[in-house]
């Protein structure tokens, strides 16, 4: 049996034009709707699988505002059995800070006698960036770590884990748990939540936390958006002298009648 904690983070949806605060210091989400990376869905789709292969459960937790409760009840309903949010500005949390306050959860929950065998993460978060808060969160817990794999799975209570390599094969990594493990999309397609899903989410009990010290930030000075990719315009003619140009142009891009 493997108990699974799994964790994401609310996040701007960053379908379309991308905006900073005035500060700089974040993405502008006031007028985008709201997701987790496609990182932590793979996470989440792994987690699933792995307590349901083994006979455990999976746990899911987020760090945010009374928002946040939408992404844990998405997960709930795909299959997640448990959430926990940690009331906090996730705004205002460093890398550092959010691993410490998940490595609290996990020592307390722990000491209540549930043990999480194997913690997974979302390789990164889609607004930040950081790539820094499970390698933080395994040096807290004093586990082994792996970061950016495809795929995980648990054979005879080892964590096999799967990822590319430099030279474009594959990887195989093996830890023993408990262990942190954080996940890349790409390896597995993640589920969509069920009509009964979606319903049995609404009557789970979201666990509430709240960190325990005080948050010392991202030290990030601010963001910067890429320059747009510049685009070039060939004007080919005007009105019936432009088709001859036209179907020159179809021919060099291999269109046929």
């Amino acid at each position: 049996m493997t108990n699974v904690l799994v964790c994401i983070k609310r996040v701007p949806d960053l379908g379309g034009e991308i905006s900073l605060t005035a500060d700089g210091r974040s993405v502008d989400d006031s007028g985008l709707g709201h997701t987790i990376s496609a990182h932590e869905e793979a996470a989440v789709e792994l987690a699933i699988t792995v307590a349901k292969d083994t006979g455990g459960e999976a746990t899911v937790l987020t760090l945010g505002s009374d928002d946040a409760v939408e992404q844990l009840r998405n997960a709930l309903a795909l299959g997640c059995t448990a959430a926990i949010r940690i009331d906090a500005d996730a705004s205002a949390q460093g890398p550092a800070d959010v691993a410490r306050a998940i490595a609290d959860v996990v020592r307390e929950r722990e000491a209540g006698g549930t043990t999480y065998d194997l913690v997974l993460l979302g390789s990164d978060a889609s607004d930040t960036g950081d790539f820094q808060v499970g390698i933080r969160l395994a040096y807290a817990l004093d586990r082994p770590v792996v970061t950016a794999v495809s795929t995980v799975s648990v054979q005879d209570g080892t964590v096999v884990a799967r990822g590319a390599a430099p030279d474009g094969g594959s990887e195989v990594y093996e830890l023993p748990m408990p262990a942190v493990v954080t996940v890349m999309e790409g390896g597995v397609e993640p589920r969509y939540p069920s009509i009964p899903g979606r319903m049995k989410a609404k009557k789970v009990a979201i666990e509430e936390a709240a960190p325990g010290f005080g948050a010392a930030g991202s030290g990030r000075l601010r963001l910067r958006l890429p320059e747009p990719a510049p685009s070039q315009v060939t004007i080919l003619g005007e009105g019936p002298q432009a088709a001859a140009a036209v179907v020159d142009l179809f021919e060099k891009l291999g269109v046929t009648r």
